[in-house]
């Protein structure tokens, strides 16, 4: 049994909470978090875009922190899971690997590619892993993709269309602007879709972006990935858009030789809007799989249980490894250069 410890107490640690009830092989054993009423297992005032508000928590039979010292300290740990502020995730990971533990840090994985390397390379030093909790793989939809790719069921994967923009986030304030806070949309938003990009097709060799700005962030964009192989087209577009009635909306459309993938889905002020997952087979026909339930923390339960897999096998995850995670944060980083100086940019 993997003895995990929650640093932070907000949305996504509620949300990684309810994922480990449901994940055998791990059991929350520790939180750390500065607010006395998360701590007593008041977790009321935890709302979230997907999923339940939070909940009263028994924390009887856990250790409750305030100093994340203590909780790096607790020799029962065996996993420090990280859902703390972006600015924050770079430190903490590093002292938990110090401390030989394994971490789970929820995206971004840091800010800056440098900050991810030097996780990689503490990780590496104290033969533990640093897993990325990217959950968008595990999504039923983006499941089936990576399905497809792996089994080959539909020949070679050609390319594909990634899309992903929010309304402006005026609830986390400035903060979301801030590189050395949150980090704006590219790193915020997009990184989701440059970590299955780089998963699905391998590391470009270059970026084209075009985006506008506001104040040194890129506020919207739209790139062009190329690849060694000169037949893929894979493009994708993120960011924010200011108007308020459509919070949130992701989509893609990925092609293969036998198949078109497709799939949309949109939260809307009024009501949610989707464009069921569909496949576009050589035959002509219009398959709608059975994708299962739909519920959101179901993926993270995937999620966490392939963060348990891969601690109990001593063996890196191909979907959360550290240097996957470190690639998307390069990509986002690269995307933005290219769109101040307008240049196509080397990898």
């Amino acid at each position: 049994m993997i003895n995990v410890g929650i640093s932070g107490i907000g949305f996504m640690g509620w949300i990684h909470y309810l994922a480990y009830q449901k994940t055998p092989g791990a059991q929350i054993t520790a939180i750390c978090t500065r607010n006395e009423v998360k701590r007593s297992g008041d977790w009321t005032s935890i709302q979230g875009n997907f999923g339940p508000p939070g909940e009263q928590v028994d924390v009887s039979n856990w250790s409750c922190y305030s100093d994340i010292d203590d909780l790096l300290d607790d020799e029962a740990i065996d996993l420090i899971d990280i859902c703390l502020p972006p600015d924050l995730h770079a430190d903490i990971a590093k002292r938990a690997l110090q401390a030989g533990k394994h971490v789970l840090i929820e995206k971004p994985m840091a800010l800056t590619a440098q900050d991810c390397e030097e996780i990689v390379a503490v990780a590496k030093e104290n033969r533990r892993q640093a897993l990325v909790a990217h959950v968008l793989p595990f999504f039923p939809e983006y499941t089936y993709l990576r399905n497809a790719v792996s089994s080959g069921e539909y020949g070679k994967l050609l390319g594909g269309h990634f899309n992903r923009v929010i309304s402006d986030p005026l609830w986390l304030g400035k903060d979301f602007w801030d590189e050395s806070k949150v980090g704006g949309p590219l790193i915020d938003l997009h990184v989701h879709d440059a970590h299955l990009i780089r998963y699905l097709f391998g590391m470009p060799t270059s970026v084209n972006t075009r985006g506008r700005f506001r104040g040194d962030s890129v506020e919207y964009c739209s790139t062009i990935f190329d690849f060694e192989d000169s037949d893929l087209v894979v493009t994708a577009s993120s960011g924010v858009m200011n108007q308020q009635g459509r919070p949130f909306m992701h989509n893609f459309e990925a092609h293969f030789e036998k198949a078109t993938l497709q799939f949309s889905f949109a939260t809307l002020a009024d009501d949610p809007e989707a464009s069921p997952f569909k496949v576009f087979d050589e035959e002509g026909n219009v398959l709608r799989p059975d994708l299962g339930s739909g519920d959101p923390v179901d993926s993270f339960v995937m999620e966490i249980q392939e963060a348990v897999s891969a601690i109990e096998s001593g063996q890196p995850s191909s979907l959360l490894g550290g240097e996957l995670a470190r690639d998307a944060i390069t990509l986002c980083h690269k995307q933005a250069e290219s769109a101040r100086t307008q240049k196509q940019i080397t990898l």
